[in-house]
C-alpha cells in the first residue's frame, strides 16, 4: 500500500505561465493523469494558448470563482463546485475575464498524460 499528501503550496509555480500553475502528478506519484492546479487572476488565461487535444480528455473543477472557457460554439460560465469536461478534438480556452471580481482558482486533470498533445487552435482559421 501507499500513501501520499501533497502540500500543493510547496510545489513551485511553473514558469513562463499565463497564470500559476503548479503541477501536482510528479509530486504525489500520479502518472495515469495530468493533474495541475491553477489560480488565474483577472485578465488571465490559464493554457497557453485557445488550443486542443488530439488524445486528452480534460476535467476543469473549479475551487473557487468563476471560470470562462471559450469555444468555437460558444463561452461557458463554470462556477465553484462544478465541472466542465472537454473531450479530445475540442478546441477550447480557459481564462478569467479581465472584469471578473476575483480570482478564479481550477484543479484540472486530464487523462492521459498529454505533454506535448496540445495542438494551438486559431477560430479564424474556420
Amino acid at each position: 500500500m501507499g500513501y501520499r499528501v501533497v502540500d500543493t503550496e510547496s510545489v513551485a509555480p511553473e514558469p513562463d505561465r499565463p497564470s500559476e500553475c503548479r503541477k501536482l502528478s510528479e509530486p504525489g506519484g500520479f502518472d495515469a493523469a495530468a493533474i495541475n492546479r491553477f489560480r488565474a487572476e483577472p485578465g488571465e488565461q490559464i493554457p497557453l494558448a485557445y488550443h486542443y487535444h488530439e488524445t486528452q480528455q480534460e476535467a476543469f473543477y473549479v475551487l473557487e470563482g468563476t471560470l470562462s472557457v471559450e469555444t468555437p460554439e460558444r463561452t461557458y460560465e463554470i462556477g465553484t463546485d462544478d465541472l466542465f469536461v472537454v473531450d479530445p478534438e475540442s478546441p477550447q480556452r480557459a481564462h478569467n475575464p479581465a472584469d471578473a471580481d476575483g480570482p478564479v482558482t481550477v484543479l484540472a486533470i486530464g487523462a492521459p498524460p498529454a505533454d506535448g498533445d496540445a495542438v494551438p487552435y486559431d477560430p479564424d482559421d474556420e
